[in-house]
């Protein structure tokens, strides 16, 4: 693993070795310290130069994978965070909030799932109590299960890849616009696959266009209030959706092998796109689909 900051002038292609992972399986949702290997979430090499400052976060899946990248990131730039996580990834949990807390923010987990509505409420309102309002939404959890055959995709599957990817992002800001104040951003995160569907994720990939088209049609409509919608979509990045049903395993296998930088991304590699999308600095950005992809080309 690199030892720069994310500022460091290196080779991109380069800046990570390829994971190359042995086969290996766990039960949804799947735990991020038990990966081989561990992903990098920038734990040793994300600094923070106070970007954002006193604004209150709510990252939903922020408990590993890209979430958890962009709830220490968000911390270390001065950020107070909230993190949801569903039941059994409390050990995920606990090591965000710890490197939060070294930060020197404030940093709290809700257990959730976030595939019912009235969950969704009740974690926006005991975030923002906690928090004393909202500045930034992230609505990152995600639901993804491959299945072969159209045959076999259950309507079951179906509607709870929905719930979890589509419905939560609904939910939550609705929630969340009773404390999101001018100037907010919120940051929703779709897929390379809202472009280029895998075979084998037919809900998965039509949950991530479902996500980017309303990201849009919501940009739209909150500008005259002040507040920014934007998406990050991701290519491949190695997280805890690979080892608990999200590809087979020969795409595992071939995990490195799908776009041009010839490796798969690390969370870590995620999370600067947030925290720009996040701060001030992109105040003129809205409605905008950010690819961070190793080089995958998109529409």
């Amino acid at each position: 693993m690199p030892q720069e900051d994310q500022y460091s002038l290196v080779n991109p292609v380069t800046r990570y070795d390829r994971v190359e992972p042995p086969i290996q399986h766990q039960p949804e949702p799947g735990v991020q310290a038990r990966m081989t290997p561990v992903p990098d979430l920038g734990e040793a090499t994300y600094r923070g130069s106070g970007r954002l400052d006193g604004r209150r976060a709510l990252i939903t899946g922020g408990d590993s994978g890209i979430g958890g990248a962009v709830a220490i990131a968000f911390a270390r730039e001065g950020a107070d965070v909230v993190i949801t996580h569903l039941p059994g990834e409390e050990e995920d949990a606990a090591h965000i909030l710890s490197l939060v807390e070294d930060a020197g923010r404030r940093g709290r987990a809700i257990v959730a799932d976030v595939s019912d509505a009235e969950t969704c409420r009740r974690l926006v309102a005991d975030a923002a109590d906690f928090l004393g309002g909202l500045d930034i939404l992230v609505n990152n959890a995600g639901k993804q299960v491959a299945v072969d055959r159209l045959e076999d995709l259950s309507d079951e599957q179906f509607e709870s890849t929905f719930r979890t990817n589509v419905f939560a992002t609904f939910w939550i800001t609705k929630a969340a616009m009773a404390h999101l104040r001018e100037g907010a951003s919120i940051i929703n995160t779709a897929s390379l696959e809202a472009y280029k569907p895998a075979p084998d994720r037919l809900d998965y990939a039509a949950t991530k266009a479902a996500i980017n088209n309303l990201s849009k049609g919501l940009a739209q409509q909150l500008a005259p209030r002040g507040i920014r919608v934007n998406v990050v979509a991701p290519g491949p990045v190695w997280t805890a959706l690979q080892v608990s049903g999200g590809v087979s395993d020969e795409q595992m296998a071939a995990f490195d092998d799908e776009n041009t930088y010839q490796r798969s991304g690390q969370p870590a590699e995620l999370a600067p796109a947030y925290v720009y999308l996040a701060s001030a600095e992109s105040g003129y950005v809205s409605g905008a689909t950010l690819n961070v992809n190793g080089g995958m080309v998109t529409p």
